[in-house]
């Protein structure tokens, strides 16, 4: 089962999420610090990440940071912190999720568990990417609903392939933005992203699997 580091300087919250995570069977270790955290970051390197923002010696970003600077280890953040400005923030920094305390320990969990499934590999063996009825083969840059092919503009692939490689992921729009620079370096406006992500949707028909998180960015999610 899942490794998983809980950098939680709080007690009983670190307790409870503990035992809530050890009764799911995943195998969890807590670090108070950013200290202990790096120092147990690869003794063994964890599976995730569960993060808090506000600890005796930095801020959780600055880990963060330091994390995605040397894997790919999801993190999952969770905090008081429920400012937008604090959650575009971490997902900026390249967070999976974050979780607003208090929360649900039954949706911490969920949480968790989703992370992980798109942590694995996404590609099938024959390397498409799949969303419920959707599929995208990034050998011919084509798109597919129920085998169907979709006509999509360079831009709208584009698009559309970011989403499908996050799956069930929150990007923000500046992530976007980054992620659809074209590719003779012409800047791509966030007025360009909203008419784009319309065009998109309504070629991709209904239902739609594209959420938007008002303020934040979108999510591609797939059907339960």
């Amino acid at each position: 089962m899942a490794e998983i580091l809980l950098v939680e300087d709080d007690a009983d919250i670190a307790f409870a999420v503990n035992a809530g995570l050890t009764r799911a069977g995943y195998t969890a270790h807590r670090a108070r610090t950013l200290a202990q955290a790096k120092a147990a970051f690869d003794a063994p390197r964890p599976d995730l990440i569960l993060l808090d923002y506000n600890l005796p010696d930095g801020p959780g970003d600055d880990f963060c940071r330091w994390v995605k600077a040397r894997a790919d280890t999801p993190v999952i953040f969770f905090t008081v912190r429920d400012e937008e400005a604090d959650i575009v923030r971490g997902l900026d920094l390249g967070a999976d999720d974050y979780i607003v305390k208090p929360f649900s320990l039954a949706i911490l969990l969920s949480r968790v568990a989703a992370v992980l499934r798109r942590a694995a590999p996404g590609h099938t063996a024959d390397g498409w990417l799949h969303c419920g009825a959707l599929a995208l083969d990034p050998a011919a840059t084509k798109v597919y609903r129920e085998g169907r092919e979709i006509a999509l503009t360079a831009q709208e692939y584009r698009l559309f392939a970011v989403l499908m490689e996050n799956k069930n992921q929150t990007l923000t729009r500046a992530r976007l933005l980054e992620k659809l620079w074209d590719a003779d370096g012409n800047f791509v406006s966030d007025n360009t992203l909203t008419v784009t992500m319309k065009r998109l949707r309504e070629k991709l028909g209904r239902p739609s699997y594209i959420q938007t998180l008002r303020g934040i960015g979108y999510r591609l999610e797939e059907p339960v």
